[in-house]
């Protein structure tokens, strides 16, 4: 009898430490896919095709990722009057966790929507990045040159939002290497994940190398509708907001990315 309860003891402490394996295992899954107090897609496989040595070459790596992405991105914008290479504008919004990739039709010389992203990992509040390790994503009107695209990046592949720019700079806000990237994790950039990165990085760089000068990217904390805008009234960044929005309705009346500069201690847009 006792040798029975001592088998069964034994049984049940093994089954025990299994299960808190699994449930730590879980807990892990939970908290990748939840760092932006959302789920989202975690990439789960290296999705290159190279060997070790040559993904560890960032230019091999880039090169790679477009051989895989661009024949799908071409047949999405098949009949849609733009191509692989045609410049490329960029519009994110914290509130809705959303990254939208425009491009220029030839035809209209307008911006037509080509995909909405869903931004997988985006740490901090509504509200601009004000200082290094406040973990907020920033807000504001940021450019992205070809120096500007990390193909080396620990985060599979990635590009600096120019943070802080002149207007940050004229405010005395601090803080560096804030980027778009790959994975699922983020402080204060935002993360795409490996999949989706591959396609908005490749869109940005056949932009930058046919001509673009550079990519705009506007990052707001919301859609900046009136009705939006009204709610907010009580924000200390009311005021910072206003002068976002203006750079926000001109691109929607015009659907050519604004020329924003700046004077003083404000954006300019003209």
């Amino acid at each position: 009898m006792i040798m029975v309860m001592r088998k069964t003891t034994a049984k049940l402490t093994f089954g025990r430490v299994i299960l808190w394996g699994l449930g730590v295992v879980c807990l892990f899954v939970f908290v990748g896919l939840n760092l932006s107090g959302k789920a989202c897609a975690v990439d789960t496989t290296n999705p290159s095709q190279l060997s070790k040595g040559d993904y560890a070459n960032g230019k091999k790596r880039a090169a790679d990722a477009a051989r895989r992405v661009i024949p799908r991105l071409k047949k999405e914008m098949n009949g849609r009057g733009i191509a692989v290479g045609n410049p490329v504008f960029i519009r994110a919004f914290k509130q809705s966790g959303e990254l939208e990739v425009w491009m220029l039709n030839r035809q209209t010389k307008r911006y037509e929507k080509f995909k909405t992203y869903r931004i997988a990992a985006m740490s901090g509040d509504l509200g601009p990045k004000l200082k290094e390790g406040d973990m907020q994503a920033v807000e504001g009107f940021y450019d992205v040159s070809m120096g500007a695209l990390n193909p080396q990046s620990r985060f599979h592949l990635s590009f600096n939002l120019g943070y802080p720019n002149r207007y940050d700079r004229a405010h005395g806000r601090t803080g560096s290497a804030l980027m778009v990237h790959g994975n699922a994790v983020s402080v204060g950039c935002l993360a795409m994940t490996d999949y989706y990165v591959e396609e908005i990085y490749t869109l940005c760089a056949a932009g930058l190398s046919h001509g673009q000068g550079s990519v705009a990217v506007h990052c707001f904390p919301f859609r900046m509708t009136d009705e939006n805008m009204n709610q907010m009234k009580r924000s200390p960044w009311y005021g910072f907001w206003q002068n976002l929005k203006e750079g926000y309705d001109a691109f929607e009346r015009r659907k050519v990315p604004p020329k924003v500069t700046v004077s003083g201690k404000r954006y300019v847009v003209k």
